[in-house]
């Protein structure tokens, strides 16, 4: 089982590792031009985010719905249900974009941005969003290959995509020769070639699957609404939850001063980057719980979530003491900046350990997506960060400002942990108990 889990993860942990690590690039490279462009775009974090959440929430609808649908050995069904979610999540996310655009100045003047920091969004924010929209499909690709058991086109994509950002991030951003490049619009626009070329690969490569059906989606959409909605509706809500925690914790940071703005875009990329093992698990093991509650085997998925619970714990803790004794030099590498250096160094030491808890409650989150109880997944979501994890950073911020929100951070983080372990202990212990009676009983 471990090797099974290892196979289906480590390809989605590499791309992940690519895909993350070309974001936090684009900070650091962005971070070259000045304290400005760099708070600048990290104003614009929280609504790339939503529509990241948008998407995922629908990714965790097809890869639940399709893998349940191959448990059941209902192929017919999976592909109608994978063209279906694929055409309600391009409509879906192309309208939120166009929302998001025309809405753009109110947002980020109530997110506390001055007039030069909106000068600077305005150039960058449309293409952003194209690139936001470019990488939805993308990732609705992806969900669909993952569905099928097939994660490892998903990594190898990822990694392509984020090299050709890396290779276009210089040259859009600071130009070449005599060109003075684009500035900061030249990192969306560096998203928008690499999202483009994965997109165009994942189009021909499934014109090679028989993983899609257009006959009779009408009935299939009247069929399957109710159940799309049921997992699509409470996983979406479960992530736009966290970016409208970023909102407002932007709006706290921001209170702080611009440094502390800057230096809070960076640990935000960084924290994605940090957690690549928890991401590409909660990419990889729905699929397989998926196919194990189909099959009613309640006995597996618990073996499956103490395993991916120990990877989760284990890999999180080291790697947040590791970073928090190197804090110093990662700062220093990612800002030359001594103000931003400083205040980053201060909220990497307290924030990444924390993060091993914080794994474990997105793990749950995730499973339970997959698990058939979406509702409870969007309540502990949604218990994270405005039980937990705001009310811990808001204090601690009141209390003792930069420090004392890095504080706060952490032990909200640790204590949504906590408490999403046991709301899945309280689910499972009961199903796995009611199976093994049931088994005794038929023996009998």
């Amino acid at each position: 089982m471990g090797r099974q889990l290892w196979r289906q993860t480590w390809p989605m942990a590499i791309g992940a590792l690519a895909l993350l690590s070309f974001q936090l690039v684009d900070s650091a490279f962005v971070a070259r031009l000045g304290t400005e462009p760099l708070a600048a775009q990290s104003f614009t974090f929280p609504l790339s985010f939503l529509i990241i959440g948008v998407q995922v929430g629908l990714g965790i609808a097809i890869a639940a719905l399709i893998s349940r649908a191959l448990g059941a050995r209902e192929q017919e069904r999976a592909g109608r249900l994978g063209s279906l979610v694929l055409l309600i999540g391009s409509v879906t996310i192309g309208s939120l974009v166009i929302l998001l655009w025309w809405l753009q100045a109110p947002i980020f003047r109530l997110l506390g941005a001055d007039a030069d920091t909106l000068a600077l969004i305005r150039d960058y924010w449309a293409p952003q969003l194209v690139a936001a929209w470019l990488g939805a499909l993308l990732y609705f690709g992806y969900s669909l290959f993952r569905a099928h058991g097939n994660t490892r086109l998903p990594g190898k994509l990822m990694v392509v995509t984020s090299l050709i950002n890396l290779l276009l991030d210089p040259l859009l951003i600071f130009g070449w020769g005599e060109w003075q490049g684009l500035g900061l619009p030249g990192a969306a626009w560096a998203s928008v070639i690499a999202f483009a070329c994965g997109l165009t690969i994942v189009v021909f490569t499934l014109r090679d699957k028989n993983w899609l059906a257009w006959e009779g989606l009408k009935q299939e959409a009247r069929q399957s609404a109710k159940a799309v909605l049921g997992i699509a509706g409470p996983a979406m809500i479960s992530q736009l939850m966290p970016p409208l925690a970023a909102m407002l914790a932007i709006s706290v940071v921001a209170g702080l001063g611009q440094a502390e703005v800057a230096a809070w875009g960076l640990v935000t990329r960084l924290e994605t980057l940090s957690l690549v093992v928890v991401l590409a698990m909660t990419m990889s093991l729905p699929p397989w719980l998926g196919r194990c509650y189909g099959s009613g085997d309640w006995a597996q998925i618990g073996r499956l979530m103490r395993l991916a619970a120990k990877v989760v714990v284990v890999w999180q803790l080291a790697l947040g003491v590791l970073m928090a004794l190197l804090a110093p030099w990662v700062a220093g590498g990612l800002s030359g900046n001594p103000e931003i250096r400083d205040d980053l160094a201060l909220l990497i030491r307290f924030l990444l350990p924390s993060y091993a808890l914080l794994g474990l409650c997105m793990l749950v989150v995730s499973a339970g997506n997959a698990l058939g109880w979406p509702l409870r997944a969007m309540l502990m979501s949604g218990a994270r960060l405005f039980v937990f994890y705001l009310p811990c950073l808001w204090l601690g911020a009141y209390l003792g400002g930069l420090e004392g929100l890095a504080i706060g951070a952490g032990a909200g983080n640790t204590l949504a942990g906590l408490a999403a372990w046991q709301l899945y202990r309280s689910v499972t212990d009961k199903k796995v108990a009611a199976q093994a009676n049931k088994k005794a009983t038929a023996r009998s």
